[in-house]
């Protein structure tokens, strides 16, 4: 299918610039409605204005600015929303921050706890906000960016990380408390993207960051990183019909055959693999720790 959302509704938060916006703007090729929200004014009418440039007639690119991580903004939010589009059918979590940079007993508290805010607490309350009316209709997907923090350490980018795997087990967790009311949750890796937040490691040096990691995102940058699109085409297929019924997991844009699961659904429902657990000895093929 050439618009696999046509005629579904969704909600992104933070669709003002970045992936947020390649998204935005991929699901209303893809044939959706949308909702965007962010937390600057003017840039993001400037995204709705060129996303709206995209639409169809029978489309329509909604915006209003909100921080994910207040409860009043959350709720006013939801209310917008749910007016607008009685029938929403996703959401899409991407609002984030990479959060204060260097050891950690260095690193601002402040600025390290508005970040688990803001990754952590803003998913959790949209997700709140919108979970009763995905369950009186019985159907609804969520959409959640994870990130390389999830699955590996990055020393001095403690606070992402920490938010990050946390986000990608709440929504393991929630999955399995929604699905027999048909409502997927789903995590998405979408690679080494050149964004803001690439520039903001890069404006840290090395010093804050490590030498490493930091060498690592100047090749990124300079490769140009991954295409904003796969992490956005990835979204789209979490957002529409073909995907019903894969839940639970954390989804490589880059490296995973997403393309295909919907042939694989039994073995996914079955296993746990895209899904993060603790790896013990005979997981390596070591002897000890039986």
């Amino acid at each position: 299918m050439t618009r696999p959302l046509e005629g579904r509704t969704a909600l992104i938060t933070g669709a003002n610039q970045g992936l947020g916006l390649a998204i935005a703007r991929a699901y209303v090729e893809a044939g959706a409605s949308v909702f965007m929200c962010a937390r600057g004014v003017a840039l993001l009418e400037e995204a709705r204005t060129e996303v709206a440039a995209v639409a169809r007639h029978d489309q329509v690119v909604l915006a209003r600015t909100a921080d994910v991580s207040r409860q009043k903004d959350v709720d006013e939010l939801a209310h917008a929303v749910l007016e607008a589009f009685p029938q929403l059918h996703v959401l899409v979590n991407n609002a984030g921050v990479y959060g204060p940079m260097g050891p950690i007993e260095d690193v601002d508290w402040d600025a390290w706890v508005r970040a688990i805010e803001i990754n952590l607490f803003g998913s959790i309350l949209m997700c709140r906000a919108l979970l009763p009316h995905f369950k009186a209709q019985r159907y609804g997907k969520i959409v959640q960016l994870s990130g390389g923090g999830a699955t590996n350490p990055l020393p001095r980018i403690s606070a992402y990380a920490a938010s990050k795997a946390a986000i990608v087990r709440f929504a393991e967790t929630l999955a399995e408390e929604v699905r027999d009311e048909r409502i997927d949750v789903n995590s998405i890796a979408p690679g080494a993207l050149n964004t803001r937040l690439l520039d903001e490691v890069l404006a840290a040096g090395p010093r804050a960051v490590g030498k490493e990691f930091h060498e690592r995102m100047v090749k990124t940058k300079a490769q140009g990183g991954t295409p904003l699109e796969k992490g956005a085409a990835l979204a789209v297929f979490l957002g529409s019909a073909a995907s019903d019924g894969v839940t639970g997991k954390l989804l490589s844009a880059v490296w995973d055959p997403w393309e295909t699961l919907p042939q694989h659904r039994d073995d996914l429902q079955q296993t746990d693999v895209y899904t993060l657990r603790r790896i013990t000895p005979a997981d390596r093929g070591l002897s000890w720790g039986k």
